[in-house]
């Protein structure tokens, strides 16, 4: 930590003990600094989410077909998580403040050439480039929060943080929709120029938080990265595709899941081995740490999961419109944003395991209302799985990520925090192929149980028919047989897809409920010595 950041008098202490060794302190430096990185980080996340709602009217704009404007949105992801375990190792090498300036300088560039895109090769490549800068500003401010403010103020920016995450894939759809609709969809990518250049100021200027090792520059695992780079790749790739091309029926998709079997394994034996790894793998040695990883791949599922659901089954079974669906989906944005103080102090001030249970608790038995979705669900009916799931999931993620750096040294919060944002970006990825296999089966499942059920020889379906037949031969239909038929199929195949809905709500649900479990095992962490790092409880 530098002192003209933090301190008006030079100070010796560490950056560990950073507000506990007696010297004031410069806050408003502090939270300009470090809000310039919150408002980068939410840039970064939303222009994941805003495009999503203005796909048509770019594939339009820029002559794409189905298969190709699909790429806007999958090569932004793949970008993203390779770049996200490496800005540890960077922010180590050049500092935040450098690194984080030059990663919005790259992101702004990127996304004025996305916006003046006009063929879909130049959208896909400078889009990609966009990725790469949005992912290198999204880890640091979490380990920011980490590393910058003392134990009693760590959860409140924790609470900041968390709350970016979720508003940004919550809000995402809906604020695209309408900028595309009062403006183009071109200001999706323009919009983010004058929000860029106050995050320059407020980090350049404020945000003088570290400084970096110029020696790291030598050294560096130029194998360790490709290798890494190469398993990411394939596995968003099979992670992005798989459900489409029927998984492993498809010989590209089966031999992208042995490359990147394969060259993952190969990376993290050159991690544990090479005397300067470009990605610490040493806070997996924390057992908090690592519990706390697989509850946050939990969360990633439930937030993005849930997320995914809802406006499908909205869209497809209830025929809503874009507007109507954000407008339901409001609810989960609204009660995550007002429950975060309380969250907070939940966080605060009860043992984080009991935070934790009770978040994925409530987040399990939200979810698990989905269970029961008929096709008349809107709503109210949502209204309590939405507030239920948000409330529990904001709780359980804020729970997960301070219990899982609590027993780490400040010196690894950098690779932790790269490691913590990699696997919610990889569980939300898991989550919505898990999610899209789910509903495929079960639905084909589903169908052909009540095609088997709605036999002649039943008397229910063998009057719905009757009435079918009587009512479009009523209607002057030619084919009175033929049109009843395909009215059957259709109410089966609608039935069908609800039920896999409901399915897949359990699946959600089962995940909650396992992570409440594995949330017991957590070591209780008590604070050590003022201004040394906290140890697990029970330690001597």
């Amino acid at each position: 930590m530098t002192d003209a950041a933090l301190h008006p008098r030079p100070a010796a202490a560490a950056p560990a003990a950073l507000g506990a060794d007696g010297q004031p302190v410069d806050w408003l430096r502090v939270f300009l600094g470090f809000g310039g990185m919150v408002v980068g980080q939410f840039m970064a996340m939303l222009d994941i989410q805003i495009v999503a709602s203005s796909l048509t009217q770019i594939q339009s704009g820029i002559g794409a077909t189905a298969d190709e404007i699909s790429w806007v949105q999958t090569i932004y992801l793949l970008a993203e998580v390779v770049i996200m375990p490496l800005t540890a190792y960077l922010t180590k090498m050049w500092g935040t403040r450098s690194f984080y300036v030059v990663a919005v300088v790259g992101f702004i560039v990127t996304s004025a050439a996305v916006g003046l895109s006009t063929s879909v090769s130049a959208m896909i490549f400078f889009r990609a480039l966009q990725g790469l800068f949005a992912g290198a500003m999204i880890p640091p401010v979490f380990a920011t929060a980490m590393t910058v403010f003392p134990p009693e103020r760590r959860v409140t920016a924790n609470v900041v943080v968390g709350l970016i995450v979720t508003l940004s894939s919550t809000i995402g759809p809906t604020l695209g929709g309408h900028l595309t609709e009062l403006l183009s969809w071109r200001w999706l990518f323009f919009i983010n120029i004058p929000v860029g250049m106050l995050v320059i100021f407020l980090v350049g200027r404020y945000a003088n938080f570290d400084k970096g090792d110029p020696s790291l520059s030598k050294g560096i695992d130029w194998w360790g990265l490709g290798l890494m780079a190469v398993a990411l790749l394939s596995l968003q790739y099979v992670l992005e595709e798989g459900a489409s091309e029927n998984w492993f029926e498809e010989p590209a998709i089966l031999w992208l899941s042995v490359l990147a079997t394969v060259t993952g394994v190969v990376f993290v034996w050159r991690q544990l081995s090479y005397w300067q790894p470009i990605v610490s793998l040493k806070p997996f040695r924390d057992m908090n740490f690592t519990l706390g990883i697989v509850m946050t791949f939990v969360t990633g599922v439930s937030l993005f999961g849930g997320t995914f659901l809802m406006p499908i089954f909205l869209g497809q079974v209830r025929g809503y419109s874009s507007a109507e669906v954000g407008n339901v989906m409001l609810v989960t944005g609204l009660t995550m944003f007002l429950s975060a103080p309380i969250a907070g102090r939940v966080v605060r001030y009860v043992d984080p395991r009991i935070a934790m249970v009770g978040g994925f608790a409530l987040a399990g038995w939200g979810i698990q209302i989905g269970v029961r979705v008929t096709d008349d669900w809107g709503f109210w009916e949502f209204f309590v799985l939405q507030v239920a799931r948000g409330l529990g999931t904001m709780v359980a993620m804020i729970a997960a990520q301070q219990m899982s750096v609590a027993s780490l040294p400040v010196t690894m919060m950098k690779d932790a925090s790269g490691l913590i944002n990699l696997t919610r970006n990889v569980a939300g990825a898991i989550g919505l192929a898990v999610l899209t296999t789910i509903l495929s089966h079960q639905t084909a499942v589903h169908y052909m149980d009540l095609v088997s059920a709605a036999s002649t020889a039943n008397p229910t379906s063998a009057a719905m028919m009757d009435a079918m037949r009587s009512m479009m031969s009523a209607g002057g239909s030619a084919d009175p047989e033929g049109m009843a038929m395909k009215a059957m199929g259709g109410m089966m195949h609608r039935q069908a897809s609800v039920l896999a809905f409901g399915d897949a709500f359990a699946a959600l649900a089962m995940g909650c409920w396992i992570a409440c479990g594995l949330a017991l095992f957590v070591r209780p962490v008590k604070e050590g010595p003022a201004g040394g790092p906290p140890r697990p409880a029970g330690a001597h």
